[in-house]
């Protein structure tokens, strides 16, 4: 706009000066200009005519650490080119989409993919495409957009969990068992000989070839099968920043810890303690799995109600026999007795805790022993009650936390 107003000044000045004195060079400069304005804003109006513009997303949903990919494509259907045209993609994602600045030929096309990180979970907008023109002199420009914007999902980052396995409630027969059944189940423990009797669909095809004769899968019965989650956002036990924040790490291992049950065919149900205590029925299968992934991209640590109010409206959801996955930053003691109410009702009970001073060290003095102090008062209440529990602390693999 500046420029354009110093153009119009000098023009102006130009057209005075020409006219009052006569001089055939000042003629000669504003044909010149008149030239240069009137060849610009051609330019610039024909820059977006005959133009055509488009963009391909890979996938509108991932986890935190994949990458999307999303291909640009630009035809010119003219035999007019285009000498100057920047592109760019407006969205929320993190790190933004990088603008390119193109220039084509006449009938010609250009293509060309960009590869974004998602490097963080919740709902985000790429807009529609944006294309922009001018003139080398920067006097005009002409605009415009293409296409219409989509909404990108990113769920939490999921973490193998190969040697951990949720423990069984304490009910008789409740626990795993490896033995012959007429029927199958998604759970292999072994092989063993053909008898009579099997069912063709039982046979171990690769592990036949290998050892020369005839060998049937062996199926685990599990009567417990079923998992309750128990996520505590609330806003005032939270320290941390980004990534490595109890906040993040406590929603990973939420949604690794669903991903892991429900690959293993158990209903999961979720209890979500935000800005709202929000409730997931337990369900297995793919459909439950995206309800709990959506649930944990979507949720905040903007909780007000401490983890006791949580786990007391969470008690009569979990049914006779499920297990109860606490994952909470909380260091106060006079939660744990609430699960004794879980542990009456049949449901078996398992802590995963964040150390708040592994994420945030406190300064040294009364502050840091006064944390210790809580931290040793938390895991002594817990093995009072004789509750299994795992402590969650950056930089550490999750699997391997649970698998210990």
């Amino acid at each position: 706009m500046m420029r354009r107003l110093q153009g119009i000044v000098i023009a102006s000045i130009l057209v005075i000066a020409a006219f009052s004195s006569g001089e055939e060079f000042l003629f000669y400069l504003l044909y010149l200009g008149i030239l240069v304005l009137g060849g610009s804003y051609v330019a610039v109006r024909l820059g977006l005519t005959d133009l055509e513009a488009g963009y391909a997303v890979s996938q509108l949903s991932g986890h935190v650490g994949d990458q999307m990919r999303i291909t640009y494509t630009l035809r010119n259907g003219s035999r007019i080119p285009k000498p100057w045209l920047e592109v760019h993609n407006p969205t929320t994602l993190p790190g933004s989409l990088p603008g390119r600045a193109i220039s084509l030929g006449g009938r010609s096309e250009r293509s060309w993919l960009v590869r974004a990180p998602l490097t963080r979970r919740g709902h985000f907008r790429i807009e529609p495409l944006h294309i922009r023109t001018g003139d080398p002199f920067g006097f005009f420009e002409a605009s415009a957009t293409v296409g219409q914007g989509v909404s990108v999902i990113v769920y939490p980052k999921l973490e193998p969990l190969p040697g951990w396995r949720l423990p069984a409630a304490s009910l008789e027969g409740s626990h795993s068992a490896a033995e012959r059944t007429l029927q199958t189940t998604p759970l292999v423990s072994t092989v063993r000989p053909y008898a009579p009797g099997d069912s063709m669909n039982r046979i171990h095809w690769r592990m036949t070839a290998r050892h020369g004769d005839i060998q049937v899968k062996e199926f685990e019965l599990e009567q417990t099968a079923d998992a309750w989650l128990i996520l505590d956002l609330q806003r005032s036990i939270q320290v941390g920043r980004g990534e490595e924040s109890t906040t993040e790490v406590a929603i990973q291992a939420a949604a690794s810890i669903a991903h892991k049950a429900i690959g293993e065919n158990r209903a999961v149900g979720a209890t979500v303690n935000a800005s709202r205590i929000a409730h997931l029925p337990a369900d297995r299968g793919g459909r439950q799995h995206l309800k709990i992934m959506q649930l944990l991209a979507a949720v905040d640590a903007d909780g007000s109600a401490p983890l006791l109010e949580t786990l007391v409206a969470t008690v009569g959801r979990p049914k006779r026999g499920m297990t109860a996955v606490i994952i909470t930053a909380s260091l106060d003691p006079g939660w744990v007795r609430a699960l004794a109410a879980l542990r009456a009702r049949g449901v078996g009970c398992v802590v995963v805790t964040l150390d708040p001073s592994a994420f945030e060290p406190p300064p040294d003095g009364p502050e840091a022993e006064a944390a210790a102090k809580r931290v040793r008062a938390l895991r002594h209440a817990l093995a009072e009650y004789e509750l299994p529990y795992h402590v969650v602390t950056p930089g550490r693999p999750l699997g391997e936390i649970l698998a210990g």
